[in-house]
């Protein structure tokens, strides 16, 4: 049952399995913060009104986590997560790797009401 032990390792050896703790500075935070909310504004830009758009940022054991989810009209949420290195944290994130997410998020959330609300509507206009 040893091998079960996420903490197992050589005896006498303390932080054996642990995680290295990651803490960011102020400033890494800071552009963690912009990275995330630039993606929440893409996706909004892509998105009609009617869909709410968020983020939450942790910290968990392995480092910063940032997680934007869209809430569409009718139909399921969908999110996407992620967990960037601390080297992508300072620079602020990839441009295209932000716009890719926002559109990502975008579709999948019009999918979800498609998915919906089905063929049956007629569209207003062209």
């Amino acid at each position: 049952m040893n091998g079960n032990n996420p903490y197992a390792g050589a005896p006498g050896v303390v932080d054996a399995g642990r995680p290295e703790e990651v803490d960011l500075t102020t400033d890494q935070k800071d552009a963690l913060r912009r990275a995330v909310a630039n993606i929440v504004t893409r996706t909004e830009s892509y998105l009609p009104d009617g869909y709410a758009v968020g983020s939450e940022l942790s910290y968990g054991s392995g480092g910063p986590e940032a997680t934007v989810a869209v809430r569409p009209p009718v139909g399921h949420p969908v999110s996407a997560g992620f967990a960037p290195d601390i080297e992508d944290v300072e620079s602020g994130l990839d441009a295209e790797d932000r716009e890719e997410v926002a559109r990502g998020l975008a579709a999948s959330a019009a999918a979800q009401v498609m998915s919906a609300v089905g063929d049956d509507l007629e569209p207003t206009a062209r």
